[in-house]
């Protein structure tokens, strides 16, 4: 489960086999992509607070999760 849009259908199916798999493959895909922005703000100078802030979180929230990388 790969492409998007069957992930989309698959997420609104009936089978519920098929709707959690593609639950659990879309966390994966916002994990990943929340690992790449983080990073890329801390590049770009931000600090833990801008990011907490944007994501709606603590900053010790978002430090714990993303200062180990």
């Amino acid at each position: 489960m790969s492409d998007l849009r069957e992930l989309t259908d698959a997420a609104t199916a009936n089978d519920p086999r098929a709707g959690l798999r593609a639950v659990r493959a879309l966390g994966r895909l916002l994990e990943h992509l929340e690992r790449t922005q983080v990073e890329r703000a801390r590049a770009a100078g931000w600090s833990w607070q801008e990011i907490a802030d944007v994501l709606e979180v603590s900053r010790q929230a978002v430090h714990k999760k993303h200062a180990r990388r």
